[in-house]
């Protein structure tokens, strides 16, 4: 959760509490401007466009955005900036070095499937990831303060619906949207996942999830930690 920081305005000297923004990137994740201890408030004297932007890279993807510079207007009447670091992580995320081998959970049962997709997300990283209950018919079949997941143990591949369903249920309170699959994923899953950025997972009945996209390597390759 973000935290908000005291902040002094340098021209009236009145101290406030400023929250970060989040912003919401194309993946579903959140990315939070961090505001470095030793950075010192300034006074926007005269705005300019570029000056107006700070660029981040989302933590969970990888996806570089711009967004705006965090600012306010003090009431005295001054607009003041804060220098911005870079997209808000944990410093003791783990990447896939650090992490160790995943101890695969053999699937025999949708509820096996579900039990090993909640396993690999605290691989990940994701911190109490829990199943849904009762499990629901289509949505969030895992839940976590980070995360949401989708666990698709039926015969038929996941399709661009689902996809989209579970993306949405993302945006509700800013998370990490993450799809596993025992059957796979059809063109259309695939193509929407990767618009959205969105991870993929088949899953196979020896319990060992196999990214499907580009997002999926990108989560493997750096992990996650909520801060």
């Amino acid at each position: 959760m973000t935290k908000s920081v005291p902040v002094r305005c340098p021209s009236c000297r009145r101290e406030r509490r400023y929250l970060p923004p989040r912003y919401p990137c194309a993946c579903g994740a959140a990315v939070t401007l961090s505001l470095p201890r030793e950075s010192s408030p300034v006074s926007v004297r005269h705005r300019t466009w570029a000056a107006s932007w700070t660029e981040l890279t989302c933590h969970a993807c990888g996806r570089v955005g711009h967004w705006p510079q965090a600012e306010f207007d003090c009431s005295c009447g001054v607009t003041v900036r804060l220098a911005a670091g870079a997209a808000e992580t944990d410093p003791a995320r783990a990447t896939a070095g650090e992490r160790g081998p995943f101890r695969p959970l053999t699937i025999r049962t949708a509820h096996d499937a579900v039990a090993c997709a909640a396993q690999f997300l605290r691989w990940l990283g994701f911190a109490d990831v829990r199943a849904a209950a009762p499990r629901p018919r289509a949505g969030v079949d895992l839940r976590g303060p980070a995360v949401v997941g989708l666990v698709n143990a039926a015969t038929e591949p996941t399709v661009a619906e689902d996809v989209e369903t579970l993306w949405l249920h993302s945006l509700v309170e800013p998370t990490t949207a993450v799809a596993f699959s025992l059957a796979g994923f059809d063109r259309g899953a695939r193509a929407k996942a990767d618009a959205l950025r969105l991870p993929l997972f088949v899953l196979d009945l020896t319990g060992t999830p196999q990214p499907v996209n580009d997002a999926a390597d990108a989560l493997v390759r750096r992990g996650t930690r909520e801060a």
